[in-house]
């Protein structure tokens, strides 16, 4: 019979490679990644975008010129000389004197203020008021929901520049609150139908029901679950009305029926420059581009609002 010796290996055999799994001790519970939000995504998504940032720049850039005119320039926009009327822009002042003989890069910027407090104003208040009513009229329904629809149906009916202009020449003043109440009246409807249409859409859905199972009141239920589910399209056209406003607010001073003199902004600038364009271009042009750039801006915002909010559009 052959001796066979067991002779100990001389080289450890090697486990396959395997991943350890991680030591928890006890009573610490595993961690958890956080669920993503639509608005985290969202986030995520607007960052890659050229025409956000790039939007976003222009918009914190004018909402600065507006509160802080000097920042930009130091010149007072009322000092002025009729020596330097209406000369063209130059090295020195670059975008030349008014018709009094102010400094037109001045008034450029100062005249920002007006026309930006406007538009984020009448936004605003307009905006809380079709959510307030929409969430209201959406989760309540019956004889709530018809009046407010029929409410918003006769003030939707009637043009916003055409109501502006009867109730702007009705008033004696016409400071920014006095317009900026105007707009306000006339902006919220289609506000308020974006509203109530996503309200209608959000109140059926199974964790509603299930807050409302577990005794939620109204309330806890609007502002805790159907307005942070609802309120996107909302969101995306406010930021667009922004837009609009400053808009509206430069077409009723340009007519003569929104900001008056002394005031001073772009579309009182341009309605002053209407006269004397072959004159003296430049006091249309300047103030005319600062419109379409802050309104362009805020289009172009809403837009990728909208293409980062709505899953339909990713």
């Amino acid at each position: 019979m052959t001796d066979i010796t067991s002779k100990p290996p001389t080289e450890a055999v090697l486990a396959p490679d395997v991943a350890t799994p991680e030591v928890v001790p006890a009573g610490v519970p595993p961690k958890q990644g956080k669920p993503a939000s639509l608005w985290s995504d969202a986030w995520k998504e607007l960052r890659r975008k050229p025409t956000f940032v790039i939007s976003a720049v222009i918009i914190i850039v004018m909402v600065v010129m507006a509160a802080v005119p000097t920042l930009f320039t130091s010149v007072d926009p009322r000092e002025c000389s009729l020596l330097n009327a209406l000369q063209p822009p130059s090295a020195e002042h670059w975008f030349g004197f008014d018709l009094q003989g102010c400094d037109y890069y001045s008034r450029t910027i100062h005249g920002a203020r007006n026309s930006v407090a406007i538009g984020l104003v009448v936004t605003f208040f307009a905006s809380l008021i079709a959510v307030t009513l929409g969430s209201l009229a959406g989760y309540k329904g019956g004889w709530i929901d018809s009046s407010l629809a029929r409410l918003a149906d006769i003030f939707f009916a009637i043009p916003l520049i055409l109501a502006g202009i009867v109730l702007l020449n009705a008033l004696g003043s016409k400071s920014v609150w006095t317009v900026s109440a105007v707009l306000i009246v006339f902006g919220w409807p289609t506000m308020l139908r974006l509203m109530r249409s996503s309200v209608l859409s959000v109140r059926e859905l199974d964790y509603v029901d299930a807050a409302r199972a577990l005794g939620a009141s109204d309330w806890r239920i609007i502002t805790r679950h159907i307005l942070p589910n609802g309120i996107t399209p909302v969101v995306v056209y406010a930021t667009i009305t922004v837009g609009v406003v400053i808009s509206a607010e430069a077409t009723l001073s340009f007519l003569n029926v929104g900001l008056q003199l002394p005031a001073i902004s772009w579309g009182l600038m341009i309605s002053v420059a209407q006269n004397r364009i072959l004159e003296a271009p430049h006091l249309l042009f300047f103030p005319g581009l600062f419109l379409s750039i802050t309104v362009f801006s805020f289009i172009l915002m809403g837009d990728a609002l909208r293409d980062a909010l709505d899953p339909k559009l990713r």
